[in-house]
């Protein structure tokens, strides 16, 4: 483990550990209980605040595998690694679309997917859902690296041939940068039925015919939301996500760590995040 973040740390890619579980590592108390001018991206405790712990310090990554020993190896993605991937999940409907993804450095995911890194474009690319089990990881985002073992399965995460990290092609930078339409929203009380060829209803909700966009379409309302009402937005946001997670479209780590990620990104503290996040799944009749 330490020798593979040593070498991802020397290509500038900044790693820090998640828990074993795939969840990021709790925060320090003084970090749980910090106010609003508490910078993430700033602290230097060692694993707080999720992939803004990563680092390509030696000394640090060191520390952060003895602290964590048994944590998964992760990557921060985007502007801050110069790297853009792909990750695509079979599990949820996922595959390989050869017409915008060109061959890269991959990684053959624990859970039986994969990840293709491509180099950051460069200007803004927040990380979000592409397609019916494809998302990017951009700004904002993170993967888990080799040689991870995925918790589940009990599989590593491994590289898969000798491919160097390419450009995106410009089709996938295109299809990256174009945002998702937002769902029409349901009125209270009311269920709208699914149109033929569309399958699965969220509980308490309408149907879902795009759980990618409506995904993209929560997350995005928190990152719109106006100072004064990001935690009331996080909130229903989580609420919606629930849902998602209840109908079988959204594994809830990858749900917990995009809203959490969304959080972080929209200044809530850690604490925050965490009752929001929990309210919202537990009114949803969602364990976590």
């Amino acid at each position: 483990m330490l020798a593979a973040a040593a070498g991802y740390a020397d290509r500038g890619w900044p790693v820090f550990v998640l828990g074993r579980s795939k969840r990021p590592v709790a925060n320090c108390d003084a970090c749980r209980t910090a106010g609003p001018d508490h910078d993430p991206d700033a602290c230097r405790c060692l694993t707080c605040h999720s992939f803004y712990a990563a680092t390509c310090d030696r000394n640090r990554i060191v520390a952060m595998l003895a602290a964590v020993p048994t944590g998964m190896l992760a990557i921060r993605t985007g502007t801050a690694s110069g790297l853009a991937i792909i990750d695509i999940d079979p599990r949820n409907g996922g595959t390989l679309d050869r017409s915008l993804m060109t061959p890269t450095a991959a990684v053959r995911t624990g859970g039986g997917g994969w990840h293709l890194y491509y180099q950051h474009p460069g200007g803004s690319l927040p990380s979000r859902p592409l397609l019916p089990g494809v998302d990017l990881k951009a700004d904002g985002g993170l993967v888990v690296a080799p040689p991870s073992r995925n918790p589940t399965t009990g599989l590593t995460y491994q590289w898969t041939g000798t491919r160097p990290v390419v450009e995106m092609p410009p089709a996938l930078v295109t299809a990256a940068r174009t945002p998702p339409e937002e769902p029409r929203p349901v009125a209270p009380g009311r269920t709208r039925r699914p149109a033929a060829g569309q399958h699965g209803t969220a509980p308490g909700g309408g149907g879902i015919s795009d759980p990618a966009a409506l995904l993209a379409a929560h997350l995005a309302a928190i990152d719109r939301a106006p100072e004064g009402r990001r935690r009331t937005t996080l909130y229903g946001a989580a609420r919606g996500v629930a849902r998602l997670v209840a109908a079988g479209h959204l594994d809830l780590t990858d749900a917990i760590t995009a809203l959490t990620d969304a959080g972080h990104h929209a200044d809530q503290t850690d604490r925050d995040i965490t009752a929001a996040i929990t309210g919202a799944f537990r009114d949803e009749g969602v364990p976590t």
